[in-house]
Protein backbone atom coordinates (compact mmCIF):
# COMPACT_ATOMS: atom_id res chain seq x y z
CA UNK A 1 0.00 0.00 0.00
CA UNK A 2 1.10 3.27 -0.75
CA UNK A 3 1.16 6.29 1.32
CA UNK A 4 -1.44 8.71 -0.27
CA UNK A 5 -3.83 5.44 0.34
CA UNK A 6 -3.39 4.54 3.85
CA UNK A 7 -6.07 5.75 6.02
CA UNK A 8 -5.23 6.71 9.52
CA UNK A 9 -6.45 7.07 13.04
CA UNK A 10 -5.44 9.89 15.86
CA UNK A 11 -6.98 9.15 19.41
CA UNK A 12 -7.31 12.35 20.69
CA UNK A 13 -8.75 12.95 24.44
CA UNK A 14 -9.48 16.19 25.58
CA UNK A 15 -8.96 15.40 29.13
CA UNK A 16 -6.11 13.14 29.30
CA UNK A 17 -3.97 16.42 29.09
CA UNK A 18 -5.33 17.57 32.05
CA UNK A 19 -3.71 15.28 34.92
CA UNK A 20 -0.78 16.71 36.87
CA UNK A 21 2.27 14.44 38.95
CA UNK A 22 2.66 17.11 41.10
CA UNK A 23 4.87 20.04 41.59
CA UNK A 24 8.35 19.88 40.36
CA UNK A 25 7.51 16.53 38.55
CA UNK A 26 9.18 16.49 35.25
CA UNK A 27 6.68 14.06 33.79
CA UNK A 28 3.98 16.52 31.73
CA UNK A 29 0.69 15.13 30.36
CA UNK A 30 -0.11 18.52 29.17
CA UNK A 31 2.64 18.01 26.54
CA UNK A 32 -0.07 15.70 24.99
CA UNK A 33 -2.44 18.63 24.87
CA UNK A 34 0.02 20.91 22.74
CA UNK A 35 0.77 18.44 20.59
CA UNK A 36 -2.75 18.09 19.81
CA UNK A 37 -3.51 21.39 19.52
CA UNK A 38 -0.59 21.96 16.88
CA UNK A 39 -2.16 19.09 14.77
CA UNK A 40 -5.33 21.06 14.88
CA UNK A 41 -3.97 24.25 13.85
CA UNK A 42 -2.07 22.85 11.21
CA UNK A 43 -4.90 21.38 9.66
CA UNK A 44 -3.68 17.51 9.90
CA UNK A 45 -6.77 16.70 11.37
CA UNK A 46 -8.61 16.99 8.08
CA UNK A 47 -6.24 13.93 7.25
CA UNK A 48 -7.18 11.50 9.35
CA UNK A 49 -9.48 10.03 11.29
CA UNK A 50 -10.34 11.33 14.99
CA UNK A 51 -11.43 9.23 17.69
CA UNK A 52 -11.97 10.11 21.49
CA UNK A 53 -10.80 6.52 23.32
CA UNK A 54 -13.25 4.78 26.00
CA UNK A 55 -11.80 3.86 29.34
CA UNK A 56 -9.47 0.79 29.35
CA UNK A 57 -11.43 -1.72 31.99
CA UNK A 58 -9.66 -3.27 35.16
CA UNK A 59 -10.07 -6.84 32.88
CA UNK A 60 -8.03 -5.07 30.08
CA UNK A 61 -5.11 -4.33 31.88
CA UNK A 62 -5.00 -7.07 34.00
CA UNK A 63 -4.50 -8.61 30.65
CA UNK A 64 -0.48 -8.21 31.58
CA UNK A 65 -1.13 -6.81 35.02
CA UNK A 66 -1.64 -8.73 38.39
CA UNK A 67 -4.89 -8.52 39.78
CA UNK A 68 -3.30 -7.02 42.96
CA UNK A 69 -1.68 -4.55 41.05
CA UNK A 70 -4.84 -2.89 39.28
CA UNK A 71 -6.71 -2.86 42.31
CA UNK A 72 -4.52 -1.22 44.42
CA UNK A 73 -4.14 1.64 41.69
CA UNK A 74 -8.18 1.62 41.25
CA UNK A 75 -8.49 2.29 45.04
CA UNK A 76 -5.33 4.40 46.17
CA UNK A 77 -6.09 8.02 46.19
CA UNK A 78 -3.01 10.59 47.62
CA UNK A 79 -4.74 11.20 50.98
CA UNK A 80 -5.23 7.44 51.57
CA UNK A 81 -3.04 6.98 54.71
CA UNK A 82 -4.19 3.24 55.13
CA UNK A 83 -2.69 2.76 51.46
CA UNK A 84 0.72 4.13 52.14
CA UNK A 85 2.26 0.63 53.67
CA UNK A 86 1.88 -0.71 49.86
CA UNK A 87 3.94 1.98 48.07
CA UNK A 88 7.09 0.08 47.94
CA UNK A 89 5.72 -3.28 47.39
CA UNK A 90 4.14 -1.40 43.97
CA UNK A 91 7.02 1.26 44.05
CA UNK A 92 4.99 4.30 44.13
CA UNK A 93 7.07 7.19 45.46
CA UNK A 94 8.75 10.28 44.18
CA UNK A 95 9.02 9.05 40.31
CA UNK A 96 5.71 7.46 40.47
CA UNK A 97 3.80 9.44 42.69
CA UNK A 98 0.54 9.34 43.47
CA UNK A 99 -1.59 12.09 41.91
CA UNK A 100 -5.15 12.49 41.75
CA UNK A 101 -6.75 10.58 38.74
CA UNK A 102 -3.72 8.73 38.85
CA UNK A 103 -6.18 5.64 37.30
CA UNK A 104 -8.01 7.37 35.45
CA UNK A 105 -5.40 8.60 33.53
CA UNK A 106 -4.63 4.82 33.18
CA UNK A 107 -7.82 4.41 31.80
CA UNK A 108 -7.17 6.92 29.01
CA UNK A 109 -4.26 6.14 28.20
CA UNK A 110 -4.20 2.46 28.09
CA UNK A 111 -7.79 2.90 26.05
CA UNK A 112 -6.23 4.71 23.50
CA UNK A 113 -3.79 2.46 22.87
CA UNK A 114 -6.43 -0.53 22.87
CA UNK A 115 -8.57 1.16 20.84
CA UNK A 116 -5.77 2.09 18.21
CA UNK A 117 -4.67 -2.06 17.80
CA UNK A 118 -8.32 -2.74 17.54
CA UNK A 119 -8.38 -0.42 14.01
CA UNK A 120 -5.00 -1.93 12.96
CA UNK A 121 -6.56 -5.97 13.55
CA UNK A 122 -9.99 -4.91 11.96
CA UNK A 123 -7.96 -2.99 9.25
CA UNK A 124 -10.20 0.19 9.89
CA UNK A 125 -7.25 1.96 9.88
CA UNK A 126 -3.14 1.16 8.60
CA UNK A 127 -1.45 3.96 11.31
CA UNK A 128 -2.99 4.32 14.44
CA UNK A 129 -1.18 7.21 16.56
CA UNK A 130 -2.19 7.51 20.72
CA UNK A 131 0.43 10.66 22.06
CA UNK A 132 -0.39 9.87 25.28
CA UNK A 133 0.65 6.40 25.06
CA UNK A 134 4.09 4.57 25.28
CA UNK A 135 4.52 4.14 28.76
CA UNK A 136 7.11 1.24 28.86
CA UNK A 137 8.57 1.41 31.73
CA UNK A 138 5.82 -0.24 33.87
CA UNK A 139 6.12 -4.10 34.70
CA UNK A 140 3.23 -6.77 35.90
CA UNK A 141 3.50 -6.35 38.97
CA UNK A 142 4.72 -2.62 39.88
CA UNK A 143 5.01 0.90 38.30
CA UNK A 144 8.29 2.20 37.32
CA UNK A 145 9.79 5.59 35.30
CA UNK A 146 6.67 7.72 35.35
CA UNK A 147 4.78 4.75 34.20
CA UNK A 148 2.00 3.21 35.78
CA UNK A 149 0.23 0.73 33.12
CA UNK A 150 1.69 -0.47 30.26
CA UNK A 151 -0.30 0.48 27.63
CA UNK A 152 2.23 -0.79 24.78
CA UNK A 153 2.17 -4.60 26.48
CA UNK A 154 -1.63 -4.87 26.45
CA UNK A 155 -1.96 -3.04 22.73
CA UNK A 156 0.20 -5.85 21.81
CA UNK A 157 -1.38 -8.48 23.06
CA UNK A 158 -4.39 -7.62 21.31
CA UNK A 159 -2.68 -7.03 18.24
CA UNK A 160 -1.07 -10.64 18.55
CA UNK A 161 -4.90 -11.94 18.32
CA UNK A 162 -4.71 -11.34 14.20
CA UNK A 163 -0.96 -11.01 13.62
CA UNK A 164 1.78 -13.71 13.85
CA UNK A 165 4.73 -11.58 14.22
CA UNK A 166 4.71 -7.86 16.06
CA UNK A 167 8.07 -5.74 15.81
CA UNK A 168 8.29 -2.87 18.67
CA UNK A 169 11.12 -0.78 18.26
CA UNK A 170 11.72 2.11 20.79
CA UNK A 171 13.38 5.39 20.21
CA UNK A 172 12.96 6.73 23.66
CA UNK A 173 16.33 7.66 25.32
CA UNK A 174 15.33 5.39 28.23
CA UNK A 175 15.94 1.48 27.49
CA UNK A 176 11.70 -0.38 26.66
CA UNK A 177 12.57 -2.65 29.61
CA UNK A 178 9.14 -3.10 30.72
CA UNK A 179 8.28 -3.87 27.10
CA UNK A 180 11.42 -5.88 26.70
CA UNK A 181 10.78 -7.79 29.94
CA UNK A 182 6.84 -9.03 29.01
CA UNK A 183 7.87 -10.55 25.93
CA UNK A 184 11.39 -11.87 27.02
CA UNK A 185 10.55 -15.49 26.51
CA UNK A 186 8.77 -15.12 23.08
CA UNK A 187 9.07 -15.26 19.38
CA UNK A 188 6.04 -13.52 18.99
CA UNK A 189 7.12 -10.41 19.40
CA UNK A 190 10.65 -8.66 18.57
CA UNK A 191 11.50 -6.01 20.51
CA UNK A 192 14.21 -3.40 19.80
CA UNK A 193 15.46 -0.74 21.76
CA UNK A 194 17.84 2.14 20.88
CA UNK A 195 19.05 3.50 24.27
CA UNK A 196 21.32 5.61 26.64
CA UNK A 197 23.25 3.05 28.33
CA UNK A 198 25.96 2.84 31.14
CA UNK A 199 27.05 5.15 34.36
CA UNK A 200 24.21 4.56 36.38
CA UNK A 201 21.68 5.82 33.42
CA UNK A 202 18.13 4.69 34.04
CA UNK A 203 16.42 2.24 33.93
CA UNK A 204 20.01 0.93 33.98
CA UNK A 205 19.02 -2.15 31.54
CA UNK A 206 19.31 -2.99 27.90
CA UNK A 207 22.59 -4.26 27.59
CA UNK A 208 23.57 -6.16 23.87
CA UNK A 209 24.03 -9.21 24.95
CA UNK A 210 20.47 -9.19 26.86
CA UNK A 211 18.95 -10.96 23.84
CA UNK A 212 15.72 -13.41 25.03
CA UNK A 213 15.78 -16.63 26.83
CA UNK A 214 14.05 -19.91 25.43
CA UNK A 215 12.12 -19.72 22.74
CA UNK A 216 12.35 -16.01 22.68
CA UNK A 217 16.25 -16.61 22.44
CA UNK A 218 17.67 -13.93 20.02
CA UNK A 219 14.42 -11.87 19.81
CA UNK A 220 15.29 -9.10 22.12
CA UNK A 221 17.33 -6.80 20.43
CA UNK A 222 19.08 -3.92 22.60
CA UNK A 223 21.33 -1.23 21.08
CA UNK A 224 23.04 0.47 23.62
CA UNK A 225 24.18 4.18 23.35
CA UNK A 226 26.53 6.92 24.68
CA UNK A 227 25.67 10.06 25.37
CA UNK A 228 25.67 13.08 22.56
CA UNK A 229 24.99 11.08 19.52
CA UNK A 230 23.90 13.12 16.67
CA UNK A 231 21.16 12.69 13.56
CA UNK A 232 23.69 10.85 10.87
CA UNK A 233 25.45 8.58 13.49
CA UNK A 234 21.75 7.67 14.69
CA UNK A 235 19.87 6.84 11.83
CA UNK A 236 22.73 6.12 9.13
CA UNK A 237 24.76 4.25 11.04
CA UNK A 238 22.63 2.19 13.68
CA UNK A 239 18.94 3.11 13.41
CA UNK A 240 18.47 2.13 9.24
CA UNK A 241 20.70 -1.18 9.40
CA UNK A 242 19.96 -2.85 12.53
CA UNK A 243 15.80 -2.06 11.04
CA UNK A 244 16.61 -3.08 7.53
CA UNK A 245 17.78 -6.48 8.94
CA UNK A 246 15.08 -7.14 11.73
CA UNK A 247 12.82 -6.78 8.48
CA UNK A 248 15.09 -9.36 6.55
CA UNK A 249 15.09 -12.18 8.84
CA UNK A 250 12.56 -11.26 11.29
CA UNK A 251 9.36 -10.24 8.61
CA UNK A 252 7.19 -8.89 10.91
CA UNK A 253 2.84 -8.40 10.40
CA UNK A 254 2.96 -5.61 12.52
CA UNK A 255 4.84 -2.85 14.27
CA UNK A 256 4.84 -0.61 17.01
CA UNK A 257 6.97 2.19 17.24
CA UNK A 258 7.71 4.06 20.79
CA UNK A 259 8.36 7.54 19.65
CA UNK A 260 10.33 8.94 23.32
CA UNK A 261 11.81 12.44 22.52
CA UNK A 262 13.39 12.85 25.41
CA UNK A 263 16.11 11.38 22.88
CA UNK A 264 15.99 14.70 21.80
CA UNK A 265 18.81 17.54 22.30
CA UNK A 266 18.36 19.59 25.18
CA UNK A 267 15.68 17.09 26.78
CA UNK A 268 15.48 18.36 30.51
CA UNK A 269 16.12 14.08 31.42
CA UNK A 270 18.10 13.25 28.16
CA UNK A 271 21.88 13.37 27.00
CA UNK A 272 21.23 12.63 23.20
CA UNK A 273 22.07 15.15 20.78
CA UNK A 274 19.14 14.99 17.46
CA UNK A 275 16.92 17.31 15.91
CA UNK A 276 13.51 16.76 15.72
CA UNK A 277 13.89 15.97 11.97
CA UNK A 278 16.92 13.48 12.64
CA UNK A 279 14.33 11.61 15.26
CA UNK A 280 11.67 12.29 12.40
CA UNK A 281 13.59 10.16 10.44
CA UNK A 282 12.72 6.82 12.05
CA UNK A 283 9.62 7.52 11.94
CA UNK A 284 9.68 8.09 7.93
CA UNK A 285 12.18 4.90 7.72
CA UNK A 286 9.49 2.85 9.92
CA UNK A 287 6.69 4.39 7.33
CA UNK A 288 8.09 3.06 4.23
CA UNK A 289 7.77 -0.60 5.62
CA UNK A 290 4.20 -0.56 4.68
CA UNK A 291 3.35 -2.26 7.13
CA UNK A 292 0.27 -1.83 10.14
CA UNK A 293 1.52 0.57 12.37
CA UNK A 294 0.65 1.28 16.24
CA UNK A 295 2.30 4.93 16.91
CA UNK A 296 3.05 5.89 20.36
CA UNK A 297 4.59 8.82 22.62
CA UNK A 298 6.73 8.02 25.76
CA UNK A 299 9.50 10.17 27.22
CA UNK A 300 9.98 13.83 26.69
CA UNK A 301 10.71 16.43 28.98
CA UNK A 302 11.05 19.47 27.35
CA UNK A 303 7.69 19.83 26.83
CA UNK A 304 8.12 22.53 23.74
CA UNK A 305 10.17 20.43 22.42
CA UNK A 306 7.72 17.06 22.55
CA UNK A 307 4.84 19.27 21.37
CA UNK A 308 6.97 20.24 18.19
CA UNK A 309 8.59 16.74 17.82
CA UNK A 310 5.52 14.88 17.49
CA UNK A 311 3.50 17.22 15.44
CA UNK A 312 6.20 16.92 12.55
CA UNK A 313 6.28 12.97 13.16
CA UNK A 314 2.57 13.04 12.53
CA UNK A 315 3.22 15.23 9.50
CA UNK A 316 5.48 12.85 8.22
CA UNK A 317 3.08 9.63 8.81
CA UNK A 318 0.70 11.78 6.64
CA UNK A 319 3.31 12.55 4.27
CA UNK A 320 2.23 16.42 4.77
CA UNK A 321 4.43 19.34 4.38
CA UNK A 322 4.48 21.88 7.32
CA UNK A 323 5.43 25.57 8.03
CA UNK A 324 8.38 25.79 10.03
CA UNK A 325 6.19 29.14 11.45
CA UNK A 326 4.11 27.34 14.18
CA UNK A 327 0.41 28.85 13.27
CA UNK A 328 -0.76 31.86 16.04
CA UNK A 329 -3.04 30.10 18.86
CA UNK A 330 -3.66 29.79 22.53
CA UNK A 331 -0.47 28.24 23.45
CA UNK A 332 1.90 29.81 21.44
CA UNK A 333 4.01 31.78 24.64
CA UNK A 334 5.00 28.06 24.94
CA UNK A 335 7.22 28.46 21.51
CA UNK A 336 8.48 31.81 22.22
CA UNK A 337 10.23 33.74 21.46
CA UNK A 338 11.54 31.88 17.78
CA UNK A 339 7.75 30.17 17.59
CA UNK A 340 9.76 27.75 14.77
CA UNK A 341 8.76 24.21 14.34
CA UNK A 342 12.65 22.80 13.86
CA UNK A 343 14.68 25.03 16.50
CA UNK A 344 18.69 24.49 16.92
CA UNK A 345 18.25 21.92 19.48
CA UNK A 346 22.18 21.01 19.91
CA UNK A 347 23.96 20.56 23.29
CA UNK A 348 27.89 21.97 22.50
CA UNK A 349 28.40 21.10 26.01
CA UNK A 350 27.82 17.29 25.84
CA UNK A 351 30.10 15.44 23.54
CA UNK A 352 29.22 12.63 21.68
CA UNK A 353 30.62 9.54 23.07
CA UNK A 354 29.92 6.71 20.32
CA UNK A 355 32.98 6.38 18.10
CA UNK A 356 32.05 5.07 14.39
CA UNK A 357 34.03 1.93 15.79
CA UNK A 358 31.61 1.71 18.61
CA UNK A 359 28.59 2.05 16.36
CA UNK A 360 29.62 -0.58 14.15
CA UNK A 361 30.58 -3.12 16.77
CA UNK A 362 27.21 -2.99 18.33
CA UNK A 363 25.55 -3.13 14.35
CA UNK A 364 27.70 -6.38 13.87
CA UNK A 365 26.98 -8.16 17.06
CA UNK A 366 23.44 -7.32 16.34
CA UNK A 367 23.97 -8.82 12.75
CA UNK A 368 25.75 -12.00 13.62
CA UNK A 369 22.72 -12.71 16.53
CA UNK A 370 19.83 -11.98 13.96
CA UNK A 371 21.57 -14.70 11.52
CA UNK A 372 20.73 -17.01 13.93
CA UNK A 373 17.28 -17.01 13.62
CA UNK A 374 16.69 -20.03 11.36
CA UNK A 375 13.20 -18.40 10.25
CA UNK A 376 10.60 -16.11 10.98
CA UNK A 377 8.50 -18.24 13.39
CA UNK A 378 4.79 -19.76 12.66
CA UNK A 379 1.51 -19.96 14.35
CA UNK A 380 -1.54 -21.57 13.75
CA UNK A 381 -4.59 -20.10 13.33
CA UNK A 382 -7.66 -20.31 15.75
CA UNK A 383 -11.15 -18.68 16.57
CA UNK A 384 -10.61 -15.15 17.49
CA UNK A 385 -11.20 -14.34 21.00
CA UNK A 386 -13.35 -11.51 21.70
CA UNK A 387 -11.85 -7.61 21.11
CA UNK A 388 -10.45 -6.42 24.99
CA UNK A 389 -12.24 -3.36 24.23
CA UNK A 390 -15.79 -2.70 22.39
CA UNK A 391 -15.05 0.00 19.67
CA UNK A 392 -19.27 0.21 19.16
CA UNK A 393 -17.83 -0.29 15.32
CA UNK A 394 -19.63 -3.40 13.37
CA UNK A 395 -17.32 -5.41 11.67
CA UNK A 396 -18.18 -7.06 8.36
CA UNK A 397 -17.48 -9.93 5.82
CA UNK A 398 -16.06 -13.20 6.90
CA UNK A 399 -15.30 -14.95 10.13
CA UNK A 400 -11.93 -13.24 11.02
CA UNK A 401 -8.97 -15.80 12.22
CA UNK A 402 -6.67 -15.56 15.03
CA UNK A 403 -2.48 -16.15 15.44
CA UNK A 404 -1.84 -18.70 18.39
CA UNK A 405 1.16 -20.03 19.51
CA UNK A 406 2.27 -22.75 22.03
CA UNK A 407 3.93 -20.07 23.77
CA UNK A 408 0.90 -17.64 24.21
CA UNK A 409 0.29 -15.44 27.08
CA UNK A 410 -2.35 -17.21 29.32
CA UNK A 411 -3.43 -16.20 32.96
CA UNK A 412 -3.08 -20.45 34.37
CA UNK A 413 0.12 -22.08 34.67
CA UNK A 414 1.09 -21.46 31.11
CA UNK A 415 1.65 -18.04 31.64
CA UNK A 416 4.90 -18.11 30.34
CA UNK A 417 5.65 -14.32 32.43
CA UNK A 418 4.76 -15.79 35.30
CA UNK A 419 6.88 -15.93 38.12
CA UNK A 420 6.69 -18.38 41.14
Amino acid sequence: MTTNKRTFSYMMNPTVGKYHYGPGHPMKPYRVELTNCLVLEYKMHKKMNIYCPSEASIHDMTRFHSEDYVDFLSRVTPNSQEFQRFYSIYNLGDDCPVFTGLFDFCKLYTGASLLSATKLNHKQSDVAINWAGGLHHAKKFEASGFCYINDIVIAILELLKYHERVLYIDIDVHHGDGVQEAFYFTDRVMTVSFHKYGNNFFPGTGSMYEIGAETGRYYSINVPLREGITDDDYYELVFKPVISTVMQYYRPKCIVLQCGADSLGGDRLGCFNLSIKGHGKCVSFVMEQNLPVLVVGGGGYTVKNVARCWTYETSLILNEQLSNDIPFHDYIEFFAPDCQLHPNLFNPKIENGNSRQYLELIVQFVNEKLRLLAHAPSVQMHDVPPDLLDTDNHIGGKPTRRADASNEFYDDDNDVDRTD
